[in-house]
């Protein structure tokens, strides 16, 4: 790699402003007949050590939404809390949590970036890129597309939005993140598909199945690394 394309890739990884990451593992994976998701292995590690990798280098720190025992992610020393909408909400139960956590211990963070902890390959620049993108638009939010397809929960939130997010929820009923996020101007930053698509998750035994396949063949292989954790 040269020197310019180097100094490039620095300036696109650039974070603006210090950012949490807030992995959210609330949900309750009927397709995979339940567990979490986020333990899955995947060419060797779990998915949510594949999604720690990518995020430490772009956050300030990570917390991580979880219903149930906290205890099974301990391992990963991580704050775990739990949503404190009832019913399973849905994502937006748990970035309000996360939102709500991070006013209360990290009052000096402004933005928090939101993850899904079934998706495995996620860019290295995601957090610069949805920065720049906001901005760029004098935006509220800005939320990840990548081959013209939209991840509303790949986003990233003003932790100041955590009291309309509440009356949303608890007031209007809403569960959908899109809809959500429509109520606000909203940018987008993109992301090529090829040689795999950056926000690929696994929803299903067939997606896992994928996955290991995109793993082995498009991650792995060219390092000559198989075991490699990028």
């Amino acid at each position: 790699m040269s020197r310019k394309s180097s100094r490039a890739e620095d300036d696109a990884n650039q974070v603006m402003h210090p950012t949490i990451g807030l992995l959210l593992a609330g949900g309750q994976a009927s397709r995979m007949g339940g567990g979490d998701k986020a333990l899955i292995k995947i060419g060797g590690a779990t998915i949510l050590e594949r999604v720690l990798d990518r995020l430490h280098p772009q956050c300030a720190r990570i917390v991580l939404n979880a219903n149930g025992d906290p205890a099974r992610f301990a391992a990963f020393e991580l704050p775990v809390f739990a949503d404190d909408v009832p019913g399973f909400a849905g994502p937006l139960a748990g970035v309000l949590a996360g939102l709500d956590f991070i006013a209360e211990r990290h009052p000096n963070v402004s933005y928090a970036v939101s993850v899904a902890t079934d998706t495995p390959f996620l860019p290295n620049d995601l957090v610069g890129r949805l920065e720049r993108a906001r901005e760029a638009a004098g935006a509220t939010l800005a939320s990840a597309r990548s081959g013209g397809s939209s991840h509303p929960v790949i986003a990233l939130w003003p932790v100041a939005l955590r009291h309309d997010l509440r009356a949303a929820l608890l007031v209007e009923n809403i569960r959908k993140v899109d809809r959500f996020l429509s109520r606000y101007p909203l940018a987008y930053a993109d992301w090529d598909c090829e040689p795999y698509d950056p926000f690929f998750n696994v929803n299903t035994p067939e997606d896992l199945a994928e996955a290991e396949r995109i793993w082995a063949e498009r991650i792995a292989a060219p390092s000559g690394d198989a075991t490699r954790r990028s």
